[in-house]
């Protein structure tokens, strides 16, 4: 947990680094940090607390996983590619015991025929797709809705 407040781990697998360089017409003109700020301000109004990772490489955000079973309340995951094929993080998903919110900025079941299957809808709690930048803030909504948070006044 950071200080008092419960932390969501929000994590981004890879080229979500490349936000706002790469394919604008299909992930929008946003910067990962712009997405990541707006899930922050987000958290604030719910007495969360954020702490991202984006890594391009998978044994990084399995590790994360692992150590958020002793220190986050949920995970946010857009695991860009790798929603579409890694039973790693399925795995350490299925060994977390909190809500997982599995988050797309586009629609993958609109898209090539391969983005349609996701390994991690079957050990998410929700899945959020397809509503570009505006998907992060509300996925921060929806985990604390999951974790029982009412806005902090």
């Amino acid at each position: 947990m950071t200080g008092e407040k419960p932390e969501i781990l929000l994590l981004s697998g890879p080229n979500l680094n490349l936000l706002g360089e790469r394919e604008p017409d299909i992930y929008g003109s946003a910067k990962l940090e712009d997405l990541v700020a707006a899930a922050d301000a987000e958290a604030i109004r719910f007495g969360l607390a954020v702490r991202h990772l984006q890594s391009n490489h998978e044994g990084d955000l399995v590790e994360a996983i692992h150590a958020a079973r002793q220190s986050a309340a949920g995970v946010i995951i857009n695991a860009g590619a790798f929603t579409h094929y890694s039973w790693a993080i399925h795995d350490a998903l299925a060994s977390f015991d909190a809500p997982v919110v599995e988050l797309h900025i586009s629609n993958p079941a609109a898209r090539d025929d391969f983005r349609h299957l996701s390994v991690v809808a079957p050990v998410a709690t929700a899945v959020i797709a397809g509503l570009g930048a505006a998907g992060y803030p509300m996925a921060v909504r929806a985990m604390a809705e999951l974790l029982g948070r009412d806005p902090a006044h």
